[in-house]
């Protein structure tokens, strides 16, 4: 019997049902601003991220809705998302390519994995590469369609646009052909680490995809060209990628990487080399002992992002307290430069401090990974600064995120100033402001 059409149907009708909904959700910025009903118990089992913001929100006994905000999620690609969520339906046949981006990505940030490769794939065998490039130019009003007549301003400006649809395109589908044609013009929009990956991977790799590759090994080339996790149900094995990091387009520096058993991190800040950097720095490595540093790779778990979480203090400690084995990574507004803290002990909200002897924080200068500086704790019994209206902040005054009177740190309130780590890890004690900000949980891969 077919029941299951049945059962899609009915679900479907509770969320067009505005009776009986115990939830509204905000989604979108102003003036673009929708709000969708809900019901708790469905959205805590269908996403994993819903379930961790339910789980922060206290249901309150006086038949008051509870409400979130999600302010990172477009209401077009949510309103898609919500009906797959209930019904298990996702129509797209009337989505242009990037709104499927757009919703790959929602799936991506409400934990919806099993849409993900399912979305991929329907980019890759109804859209083409060209659809996203010539969106990504359309964005940028006097890019010309020729890649040979652009500035390196031109190129970064398109890699700014396209940052978030880069990860998600299957270019090992591409033959070697076409990825000469179509790929490598538009090389300096892509990631350092993939784009060498992929280099790689065409200069052994004269295939033919449509009868080259089974299901099984395009999963695994995939997830190791976008340096994600691969679980394999059999003895599969990836070999270590060995590659010059280009720190700043001209570094010489070597460095070894395992790409599937090594670091995986998504962030909108900082790079796998930054994050291979910072796990050395947390199992406090010395020159001697890098020859073995494979063996200490971390994996970047992100459960907190300013710009899809929110910039107050009171949405990191809802999210952050009782988490251990964090490392915020900070944004500085208008600049290149990026600060940073590791916190080996949980996040609290005291008026007080955590005590530690493991933590640091860090600042990266420009792009290039090797202008940076640490500063580990030498007064321990303030190393954690656990006070409600600040941010992820590190000692007395060393690295504090403070959103001022209206609690938000993207406003000029925040600084660092030596009191209890080694040295200052600005030039300036002046305050700043915040365009991004994560909070990563690490854990140490075996």
């Amino acid at each position: 019997m077919e029941l299951l059409p049945k059962l899609s149907q009915n679900l479907l009708e509770i969320l067009d049902d505005d009776e009986y909904y115990d939830i509204t959700i905000e989604v979108g910025n102003d003036p673009y601003v929708k709000v969708f009903h809900a019901h708790m118990v469905i959205l805590n089992y269908r996403s994993p991220y819903l379930r961790r913001i339910l789980s922060t929100n206290e249901k309150k006994n006086d038949g008051t809705l509870m409400n979130i905000k999600l302010s990172n999620i477009s209401p077009e690609s949510f309103q898609i998302i919500l009906r797959y969520i209930y019904g298990g339906k996702l129509l797209l046949d009337e989505c242009d390519t990037f709104d499927i981006i757009k919703i790959l990505i929602t799936a991506s940030e409400l934990s919806l994995q099993e849409l993900i490769p399912r979305l991929q794939s329907f980019l890759i065998n109804n859209k083409r590469l060209e659809h996203v490039l010539k969106w990504g130019i359309a964005q940028n009003p006097g890019l010309s369609s020729d890649p040979s007549s652009y500035s390196n301003d031109d190129f970064d400006a398109l890699k700014n646009t396209l940052q978030r649809c880069i990860p998600f395109i299957k270019f090992i589908k591409f033959s070697s052909k076409e990825f000469l044609n179509k790929v490598y013009p538009y090389k300096m929009i892509i990631p350092v680490m993939l784009y060498e990956n992929l280099i790689q991977w065409f200069l052994n790799n004269d295939y033919n995809p449509s009868n080259r590759l089974d299901p099984r090994m395009v999963k695994e080339i995939i997830c190791k060209m976008n340096n994600n996790d691969y679980k394999p149900n059999s003895k599969l094995e990836l070999q270590t990628v060995s590659h010059k990091i280009n720190n700043n387009h001209n570094a010489s520096s070597k460095s070894e990487f395992q790409t599937i058993k090594g670091i995986n991190i998504d962030s909108k800040i900082i790079t796998i080399q930054h994050a291979e950097l910072i796990s050395e720095w947390v199992d406090k490595l010395e020159i001697e002992d890098k020859v073995d540093k494979m063996k200490n790779f971390y994996e970047f778990k992100l459960i907190f992002r300013g710009s899809r979480d929110g910039f107050t203090p009171k949405r990191f400690h809802e999210i952050c307290d009782n988490q251990s084995h964090t490392v915020a990574i900070i944004k500085v507004k208008d600049s290149n430069e990026i600060l940073g803290g590791y916190n080996p002990i949980a996040w609290k909200s005291l008026f007080s401090y955590g005590t530690t002897d493991d933590s640091f924080i860090f600042s990266f200068r420009n792009k290039n990974i090797n202008d940076h500086i640490i500063s580990r704790v030498n007064v321990k019994v303030s190393a954690i600064n656990y006070w409600p209206r600040y941010g992820p902040s590190f000692g007395n005054r060393d690295l504090i995120l403070f959103g001022g009177d209206v609690n938000d740190f993207r406003q000029k309130y925040n600084y660092c100033k030596k009191r209890s780590y080694e040295k200052n890890i600005r030039e300036t004690e002046g305050v700043f402001s915040v365009e991004e900000y994560e909070v990563f949980q690490i854990i140490k891969k075996n």
